[in-house]
């Protein structure tokens, strides 16, 4: 079932300035007043076209909301525009509210909103990468299919209810799927995250070799690995900073993101992962600089599976961007074979949001655990900065070529703050090609350590890199990740 716009053109062409003139009546909120939760409406238009059919479950009953252009104010922006919408053309998506920073206020916690897209707040948060329901051929070539989110179905909350379930159909010319969701919002007193509970059953109506399962969509600029360009002021812009992985073997990756000249797309093999996500790390506001879009404050997201998901990889897709509008990295899970007809398959799993620091309270379905230890963040050293340059110095007398490269990680937390000073803390550095030298692990100041070392590449063929902290055979860091790609740098 493929839909088709149910708009004029008039309004299909509406610019984002004229959409942000559209808003919704907060009075017209569906349960507003009555329910701790409360929903609100996307206005068709700006490319956002395509009907979304949302029903109401009360009582045992479900009956679908039609359009009413009188939940809507139109501002100055789109006057003597005509937005005049047929009833049946429905809603573009919807956005769910729930008391998530104070108890005496309404706010957004997750939205619906174009093809098969949804975000997640967590308390403190605003609005940064996505989620999506699948991806279906990222970065092949014959391009990447989109399916819609075309119907959903939220159930009425009773009085004193802590989650809000609905149910999402997914619709594409190659996947069909049934979506249930269950919405927990996060606790600014506890320090718990918003948690959304999915379960996808999938049905392909033809053979999909690339597979992507609980894809997470973001942004990345400039920052981690190099600083703005001399014509913005801002250190720092992105939504996230690096993938984070946590594999079957214990093992926490580390991987920062990048923005080089052309697509690239890696992977991180496992066999029944235990999660992973994008992760904006830096919470300090003097990295970011930037008072309107408060990067600082951009969710990270995991993704905990339920159940075993078998062998396959964490992909990483980073396109080039010289715009922060642009959504330029993809993660998502690929499972080995894809998915063929007449095999469904079902994946359960959880999206956390959260902020430095992920635990495991945030990973419970039940919103009344009490506090526990830290999943990510204590019990191994963190990765906190990353910097690739030129191995020598302005003036040096017999300098090495360009091409070779001083690396330098930086690493905080964990066991570095506890063990003594006079403890040796040792650095396991690998390379897929190149040669390493002069490796050394230097201390921060205020705690923590350095690792820097010098990569001479070969020739033009990338050096995956691997580097991880270690005192005696113990490991006491998560593993840095990176490739690096003499033939894809700005």
């Amino acid at each position: 079932m493929r839909r088709t716009p149910l708009v004029s053109r008039t309004i299909s062409d509406l610019s984002y300035g004229q959409m942000r003139g559209i808003s919704f009546r907060r009075d017209s909120a569906v349960w507003r007043g009555t329910a701790p939760f409360e929903l609100q409406f996307f206005h068709p238009g700006g490319g956002n076209d395509l009907p979304v059919r949302i029903h109401l479950v009360e009582d045992g009953a479900s009956a679908e909301r039609p359009f009413r252009p009188g939940d809507f104010r139109y501002g100055d922006e789109v006057q003597g525009t005509d937005v005049s919408v047929p009833p049946e053309a429905g809603y573009a998506g919807f956005r769910v509210l729930h008391p998530l920073n104070d108890p005496d206020r309404m706010d957004e916690v997750v939205s619906f909103l174009g093809a098969s897209y949804f975000r997640l707040l967590g308390p403190g948060q605003v609005y940064g990468l996505s989620s999506r329901g699948i991806a279906v051929d990222v970065a092949q070539p014959g391009g990447e299919e989109f399916p819609d989110f075309v119907e959903f179905w939220v159930r009425r909350p009773e009085p004193g209810d802590t989650t809000l379930l609905l149910h999402g159909l997914l619709d594409g010319p190659s996947i069909a799927g049934a979506y249930h969701f269950r919405l927990i919002p996060g606790d600014p007193e506890t320090g718990r995250g918003t948690l959304l509970v999915v379960e996808a059953h999938l049905f392909a109506r033809r053979a999909i070799g690339k597979l992507g399962v609980a894809p997470l969509t973001s942004m990345y600029l400039h920052g981690t690995l190099r600083p703005g360009g001399e014509d913005d002021f801002r250190p720092r812009v992105h939504d996230s900073q690096g993938l984070l992985m946590h594999t079957s073997r214990d093992e926490w990756i580390w991987r920062p993101l990048t923005n080089g000249i052309s697509l690239r797309a890696t992977a991180l093999r496992d066999v029944h992962p235990v999660g992973f996500g994008l992760v904006q790390r830096d919470r300090d506001f003097a990295h970011y600089l930037d008072l309107e879009t408060r990067y600082d404050r951009r969710p990270s997201q995991w993704v905990a599976p339920d159940g075993a998901w078998g062998g396959g990889g964490v992909e990483l897709i980073e396109i080039p961007t010289e715009s922060e509008f642009n959504d330029n990295i993809v993660a998502y899970w690929a499972p080995d074979g894809g998915i063929s007809p007449g095999d469904p398959q079902r994946y359960r799993y959880r999206l956390i949001t959260f902020d430095e620091q992920l635990q495991d309270r945030s990973v419970s379905e039940d919103p009344a655990e009490g506090e526990s230890e830290a999943v990510e963040g204590e019990s191994m050293a963190r990765v906190v900065r990353t910097r690739i340059g030129w191995d020598g110095l302005p003036g040096q007398a017999d300098p090495p070529p360009r091409s070779h490269r001083r690396i330098v990680v930086d690493f905080t937390g964990g066991p570095l703050d506890r063990i003594p000073a006079s403890t040796a803390v040792e650095a396991s550095v690998t390379a897929s090609s190149g040669t390493l030298r002069d490796v050394r692990v230097l201390s921060l100041p205020g705690g923590g350590a350095r690792v820097t070392f010098g990569l001479i590449p070969e020739g033009s063929i990338p050096a995956d890199l691997r580097l991880f902290l270690r005192v005696g055979e113990a490991a006491v860091s998560e593993t840095w990740s990176y490739l690096w790609d003499p033939e894809n740098v700005r």
